[in-house]
C-alpha cells in the first residue's frame, strides 16, 4: 500500500487555558494554511519553547484548540534545549517532560506536555479495512528514494473516519531520508 510521507516541524497544540494566556483572553488563532489533516491547519501565532539549556523561537502553533497543551520537537530540538522526554503517540503525554511556553502577551510553565512523536499513519477506515489494518497496529515504511533509502519502522496506524491518509515524520526523520518536504512510501 502506498502512502505519501509528510515531514511534520516543530509545533504546540494550544488549550483554550494557554491561548488566553500566551495571546490574551479570548484570542482565536489566525488560519494561516490548512494542513493535510480535516480541521487542522497552520496559525499565523508563533511561541518560543525554553528549556533548561536555551530555547526555540517561532514555533509553529496548530489548530484548532485542544484539551490540553501539547509540544511536539524533534530529539535534536530536545538536546539542544535541554529537555529530556520521550517518544509518545500524540496525547498521550502523562509523566511527560514539562517546559516553559512564551507568548507574546504571557509564559505558560506546563509540568507534562513535551512529546517527541511517533512516526505514525492517518488512516481513514476504509483504507484500513481495504488493506486488513487495525487502529495501533505497528507496520514498517519502506521510502525507496535514490539517494537515501529508508525503511522506517515502529509506525504507528491510527484510524479514523476524519483522517486523511498519510504517514507523518519529524524532521530528524526526514533528514535521514534526505526528504525535503513529503515524499511516498509503501506500507510493508
Amino acid at each position: 500500500m502506498k502512502v505519501t510521507v509528510e515531514v511534520s516541524a516543530r509545533h504546540v497544540h494550544l488549550s483554550r487555558e494557554a491561548v488566553n494566556i500566551l495571546f490574551g483572553k479570548n484570542y482565536e488563532l489566525i488560519p494561516k494554511r490548512f494542513l493535510s489533516q480535516p480541521g487542522q491547519f497552520l496559525s499565523e501565532e508563533k511561541v518560543e519553547i525554553v528549556g533548561p539549556r536555551g530555547s526555540i523561537k517561532n514555533v509553529a502553533v496548530l489548530g484548532p484548540l485542544r484539551k490540553k497543551t501539547q509540544v511536539e520537537l524533534s530529539i535534536t530540538d530536545t538536546r539542544k534545549i535541554g529537555i529530556n522526554t520521550l517518544i509518545r503517540e500524540s496525547g498521550n503525554l502523562f509523566g511527560s517532560s514539562g517546559c516553559e511556553i512564551i507568548g507574546p502577551k504571557g509564559l505558560l510553565k506546563i509540568e507534562e506536555g513535551v512529546i517527541i512523536a511517533k512516526r505514525h499513519i492517518h488512516m481513514p477506515l476504509k483504507d484500513a479495512e481495504r488493506n486488513n489494518l487495525q487502529d495501533g497496529q505497528i507496520v514498517s515504511v519502506k521510502i525507496d528514494n535514490e539517494e537515501r533509502p529508508v525503511i522506517f519502522g515502529e509506525v504507528v496506524v491510527r484510524i479514523s473516519e476524519q483522517f486523511s491518509l498519510a504517514c507523518h515524520i519529524d524532521t530528524d526523520e526526514a533528514n535521514a531520508a534526505g526528504i525535503k518536504d513529503k515524499a511516498f512510501g509503501e506500507i510493508i
